[in-house]
């Protein structure tokens, strides 16, 4: 079966990692590509499931506390505010 190139754009970062993640299992970015094609192919869609992150506990907290205006990471009115509350987390 001839073969065609095709360019992909992604950030070399992501490039790097990945090509480093398939090598470790024993192929090259050309092959994974092909595996995924070949996936969505058989799926009639993405092989995957794509949604949001959940956020974590912390986040979670986070969020709470905002909600109950307990955030000591401001905004804050004043100086003195947000001195006040730096010295209250010590």
């Amino acid at each position: 079966m001839a073969k065609e190139n095709m360019t992909l754009r992604m950030e070399p970062e992501l490039k790097t990692k990945a090509a480093a993640l398939f090598k470790n299992l024993g192929m090259d970015l050309s092959t994974a590509t092909g595996i995924f094609y070949r996936q969505a192919l058989r799926c009639h869609g993405i092989p995957f499931e794509i949604r949001e992150d959940e956020p974590n506990a912390v986040t979670y907290a986070a969020m709470e506390a905002a909600e109950k205006k307990e955030d000591i990471y401001g905004p804050f009115e004043s100086i003195s505010d947000l001195m006040e509350a730096l010295n209250a987390e010590t």
